[in-house]
């Protein structure tokens, strides 16, 4: 596919070079994507009826889901290094048809993961701010902060990229802390309580799955990163550990300090609580503050993507041109525009509801790019491969079944309503298409 580009500038404003993200911009980026940091995780606690479950969770699933998914996204995104990302990939594997459809699922999901971000802001300084509780403060509020987002990411790529960084920093700094401050007060045996009685499963499958996707979001902006044959890889790898990290580590100081008769409160917020606890009022306004700032890097980390996959759809012919359109900083407006009004009208969506829904579009979308990174190794072996994970074409078969297998699980455990809405949004995604 990346040698059917379709050039669309002489469509495109004219634009002054826009810096290149590096390495670092780019790890913490993908972090955004993918976790932020602990926060949304503790319902893992209380869903899998207690500390075991969800600390085997993540550490198995990202064996058999995040290093997989990493793995691919690598190959793939330096492969074809363009804007459009998976977009560009099933493409080039399954033609224009199934490549839409993958953007339009993935555009979808990530507009549904955006609409979380404002709207858990605003829940971490309601309890400072209890007026921002009520309809007539919280609205104004909630477009404040979409439209100040949005003119973040309208202003540069590279910015958004730095503030991940310092966003990233702030947010975990309060759980190294919290760590350090647990460790005369964790019992190791803690680690280990279950009651299989209050698993629920559905609902521990999605928090797993919702913490640990987003991984190939960031291959949207492959035409934005310098040297992307050497810097994707190290990024990936990078992003990994450090989504692993700040999961683990709080879980793990948390559960351990606490009395296992607490696991049944483990719900989103209660970092919070936990902190207090371990270190006192200082340490859980805290916390507070670190989930705030760190709902505003992903929302910028999501809304980057989101933009710049539609301007990749667009540089190759499936969106009208002005999708394509930069602004002088280099950024597609209009692909901005467009992913922020989705976002204002979906955020009115309750919390289990979007996470539910955005998880089954994702996983249509990741059943179709395993398909596809086997179909490239087969049709196209002598595809230019900067990186290439290191099996043959049956090792990626099996590199591929866990994760899909998984995937399939997520399906399956969603509720009717679920794939009622996600039929119809295949089904218009089809017809717009055909």
């Amino acid at each position: 596919m990346g040698e059917e580009t379709i050039a669309n500038g002489e469509n495109v404003a004219k634009t002054k070079p826009s810096p290149k993200l590096t390495l670092l911009p780019l790890v913490f980026l993908i972090f955004y994507e993918v976790s932020g940091g602990p926060f949304g995780v503790e319902d893992s606690v209380k869903s899998g009826g207690g500390p075991l479950l969800a600390l085997l969770g993540f550490l198995i699933f990202p064996l058999i889901w995040s290093i997989p998914e990493a793995l691919i996204t690598a190959e793939l995104a330096t492969s074809f290094p363009e804007n459009g990302g998976y977009v560009v990939w099933i493409s080039s594997a399954f033609g224009p048809f199934w490549g839409f459809q993958e953007g339009f699922w993935k555009w979808f999901s990530g507009v549904m993961d955006n609409a979380l971000y404002p709207v858990l802001f605003l829940d971490y300084l309601k309890h400072s701010f209890p007026v921002l509780d009520h309809v007539a403060a919280r609205v104004p509020a909630l477009l404040v902060i979409t439209f100040s987002l949005t003119y973040l990411n309208y202003r540069g790529l590279h910015i958004v990229g730095f503030s991940a960084v310092l966003l990233a920093v702030f947010s975990l700094c309060p759980f190294l802390v919290m760590a350090l401050l647990s460790v005369p007060k964790i019992n190791p045996k803690r680690w280990l309580f279950v009651d299989f009685k209050k698993v629920n499963w559905r609902r521990y499958f999605n928090t797993m799955f919702w913490n640990l996707n987003y991984w190939d979001k960031a291959s949207t902006l492959a035409g934005e990163v310098e040297s992307p044959g050497e810097t994707f890889p190290k990024a990936l790898f990078g992003a990994v550990l450090l989504v692993m990290g700040s999961y683990l580590i709080p879980l793990m100081a948390g559960t351990g300090a606490l009395s296992v008769s607490s696991s049944g409160e483990w719900s989103d917020g209660y970092f919070a609580e936990v902190g207090m606890l371990i270190g006192g009022v200082w340490l859980k306004g805290w916390i507070q503050a670190a989930a705030a700032m760190s709902n505003l890097g992903l929302f910028e980390a999501e809304m980057s993507s989101d933009a710049f996959q539609l301007l990749g759809m667009s540089e190759i012919g499936m969106l009208p041109a002005f999708f394509a359109q930069r602004s002088k900083y280099g950024t597609p407006t209009i692909s901005i525009l467009c992913s922020a009004t989705g976002v204002i009208f979906l955020s009115w969506l309750s919390f289990q509801e979007i996470i539910e829904f955005l998880n089954f579009l994702y996983a249509l979308g990741m059943l179709l790019e395993f398909a596809a990174f086997v179909k490239l190794r087969i049709k196209k072996p002598d595809l230019n491969r900067p990186y290439k994970v290191p099996l043959n074409t049956f090792g990626t078969l099996i590199l591929c079944l866990p994760p899909s297998l998984l995937v399939v699980l997520v399906m399956v455990l969603a509720a009717p309503k679920t794939f009622l809405i996600s039929g119809v949004i295949t089904v218009v995604g089809a017809c717009i298409r055909s």
